[in-house]
């Protein structure tokens, strides 16, 4: 994000404008070298708008800056019909950091969800 501030010659400001988010969000995003926590999906927007990026990397930025690594697919390359949900990769990526009970938990969820969804075919 700082890098891309620069290249533009952008300020905070301008970026916050565009993107419709306050100019304190930008200045704390592109300064912080460490996310304790994701980013609303609406800041995320804002960004994308602002930064003129898109929202499927600024995702993926932010997840790296709260430590969360994303991988792509490499046995399943994204298509321009069916690309990757970056909230799948999110959520894959977070798993591994919970512990052994809350993943039964997330697991047991997960089942329960399936279990009630509508087939579809």
């Amino acid at each position: 994000m700082r890098e891309r501030l620069d290249r533009q010659g952008w300020s905070y400001g301008e970026v916050a404008r565009r993107g419709g988010i306050p100019r304190s969000t930008v200045h704390h995003l592109a300064t912080t070298e460490r996310l304790v926590r994701m980013p609303q999906p609406a800041t995320l927007e804002g960004l994308s708008r602002g930064l003129e990026l898109p929202l499927d990397t600024l995702r993926r930025a932010a997840a790296e800056a709260c430590g969360i690594n994303v991988y792509a697919d490499a046995k399943e390359p994204a298509s321009p019909v069916s690309p990757a949900d970056p909230e799948v990769d999110l959520l894959i990526a977070s798993v591994q950091k919970l512990s052994s009970d809350d993943r039964r938990h997330v697991a047991a969820l997960v089942e329960s969800l399936l279990e009630r969804a509508p087939e579809t075919d």
